[in-house]
């Protein structure tokens, strides 16, 4: 029980300009008290963990965008959230606490509810010897958030800086934001569901239907969505129906729903996806949209008759996220350049290549970030609008409605356009259409399910494209995977001879220092933290032309742009393994034979 609030101190009006005395345990001090006259990023070059360059590049940035540089210089990947962390302690002189070893009372941290800490990337952790509330906080100086905790707790608040995704685990992991999804407390305490008003949003945060199914297959979705995963599978068995996450491309089983429930579980999921509930035996899809966080998620749902029953798979799209530049997924500067020089041309077209789940969606949102300036026409055709963006016109294909890439590309074609990007080139028609777009004034942007780059030659050829219209129409094609970045914080430095890297198919001159996956609690003790893309670039210049023209073989192909410099997908890989940023094991996994 807290004191009342007319008992209480009022928190300080300037938190970093109070001198704590008592230490406790877990609190790291900064290396001097009250507020530093320094910049935020001096003290990111003081201690190392950037140059000034870096800096200055991510200021200008935050600039621009309006965003706080600190959240900035995290995006660039210039800090790490918890480099971040130490350099606000040491700018405010305020003591810091890492999440990741600290034992925290779970009674503590419900003393808000989970709205305050998304909303304020803040949680209570505790009391130190004076009886002050120890406030957990990614942003120090945010006064709001200690005027709150002071009026729901009665009790003055003593901030302390802490890594912002290590206070959201924190409030996931102890429960102040989602209950434990076994059979009983799922009736209980499961986030509810609602649809709002005028509009096909569905809102997992609003009150509404009390229904346990409901209330089971909400939280489900809303824990999913917050641990990032990618696709969510709901796998029937004989005893039960497994409830599995994909988190940075690997699987992990995460709850189990008794097989009672589960024809209203997948009951549920066809309502919201506007499927047929009585149809079992054939394969269904649809979407969902959902309203978390303020953030719209889009759920492309899938229906797959088994032997126990119907199994479903969602993919999760965040249709608000905002692309990110083609530094930030991994690319690099020649591989960077090759791409925006091609995109620099008034025509031509660009391809994006790889299997699914290998990231090309994401690759050619950025491409478009790229070239949307405002001075070109920008119309795309997609299935479906992964991310809206401001400046660009996009259509949804809908087959139903007699829509797809070959209709939708055609009427494109007579609105104007001076760059098309087509969600998936899938048929003859659609490559036709795309290569004639290409050689007609137009920048065509599209991906294309292939192996590596120069088998999408292949493809294209086998499709029914001419080899002369081919070898004229595409100037760059982009082949890429995505690997499991390590996690920063424990990832471990260790040598490995050259002839055990050219064992595993790496071609190096001698020993290479690679970083290994550790485990923590930031990385729910994998290793591994997001994931980066490893990129293959081939550029078709006069001697690649000539190729297609002949009809060489994929194999030739690849032969000639490597002499000429590319890169194979294992060799960039190489690269990244050598800054720190992935394991070889990892490269090894995504890359196959490539």
């Amino acid at each position: 029980m807290t004191p009342p609030l007319e008992n209480a101190a009022v928190a300080p009006a300037d938190p970093s300009a109070v001198d704590y005395a008592p230490a406790v345990k877990g609190l790291v001090p900064p290396r001097s008290r009250g507020r530093s006259t320094r910049l935020i990023g001096e003290i990111v070059v003081e201690l190392g963990y950037a140059t000034d360059e870096a800096v200055e590049q991510a200021v200008i940035h935050a600039r621009e965008t309006g965003r706080l540089t600190g959240r900035v210089l995290i995006e660039d990947g210039v800090l790490t959230p918890t480099q971040l962390a130490r350099v606000l302690a040491e700018r405010f002189g305020m003591d810091r606490v890492d999440l990741a070893d600290l034992k925290v009372d779970a009674n503590i941290a419900k003393l808000v509810d989970p709205g305050f800490v998304r909303r304020y990337d803040a949680i209570p952790i505790g009391t130190d010897p004076e009886g002050l509330l120890l406030l957990a906080m990614a942003d120090p100086m945010s006064f709001l958030a200690i005027d709150d905790v002071t009026m729901i707790t009665g009790m003055q608040v003593r901030p302390v800086v802490a890594a912002y995704d290590d206070v959201q685990r924190l409030s996931v992991k102890l429960g102040t934001d989602f209950p434990e999804l076994d059979e009983n407390t799922a009736v209980e305490q499961s986030p509810d569901f609602a649809e709002l008003p005028d509009s096909d949003v569905n809102s997992l945060d609003g009150a509404g239907d009390e229904a346990p199914i409901i209330k089971l297959v909400n939280s489900v979705l809303k824990r999913a969505i917050r641990r990032g995963a990618s696709d969510i599978h709901f796998d029937p068995g004989a005893d039960e129906m497994k409830v599995i996450y994909r988190v940075d491309g690997m699987l992990d089983s995460n709850v189990t729903i008794p097989r009672r429930m589960a024809p209203g579980v997948v009951s549920r999921l066809k309502v919201m996806a506007n499927l047929d509930i009585a149809e079992r035996r054939k394969p269904q899809d649809g979407r969902v949209a959902l309203l978390i966080d303020d953030h719209e998620i889009d759920l492309r749902v899938v229906t797959i008759p088994t032997v126990y029953g119907e199994a479903i798979v969602a993919r999760v799209l965040d249709s608000s996220s905002a692309p990110v530049g083609l530094e930030q997924i991994g690319m690099l500067d020649e591989h960077r350049f090759t791409v925006e020089k091609a995109m620099a041309r008034p025509y031509g077209g660009v391809l994006v290549t790889g299997p699914t789940g290998s990231g090309k969606s994401t690759t050619l949102y950025s491409c478009l970030d790229h070239v949307n300036e405002g001075t070109r026409t920008i119309v795309t055709v997609e299935d479906p609008v992964e991310y809206r963006m401001d400046g660009v016109k996009q259509m949804a294909i809908n087959p139903k409605a007699g829509l797809t890439f070959a209709t939708g590309l055609k009427a494109i074609m007579r609105a104007d356009p001076d760059i098309i990007m087509v969600g998936e080139i899938r048929d003859r028609e659609t490559a036709q259409i795309a290569v004639e777009a290409a050689l007609t004034g137009h920048l065509v942007l599209s991906t294309l399910h292939t192996r590596d780059a120069p088998n999408a030659v292949s493809r294209l050829l086998d499709m029914g494209i001419e080899p002369f219209l081919l070898s004229s129409a595409v100037d760059c094609i982009v082949a890429q995977r995505l690997a499991r970045r390590l996690c920063p914080e424990c990832r471990k430095p260790e040598m490995v001879e050259a002839k055990v890297m050219r064992d595993n198919g790496f071609e190096v001159d001698g020993p290479v220092q690679v970083h290994e996956p550790g485990g923590c609690e930031r990385c729910n003790q994998t290793g591994y933290r997001g994931r980066l893309g490893i990129f293959e670039v081939l550029e078709l210049d006069e001697e690649i032309r000539r190729l297609v023209l002949k009809r060489a073989s994929a194999d030739e192909i690849a032969e000639v742009a490597v002499g000429k410099g590319m890169l194979r997908l294992r060799d960039d890989g190489l690269r990244k393994i050598k800054a720190g940023l992935t394991s070889p094991a990892e490269v090894l996994r995504v890359t196959a034979s490539g």
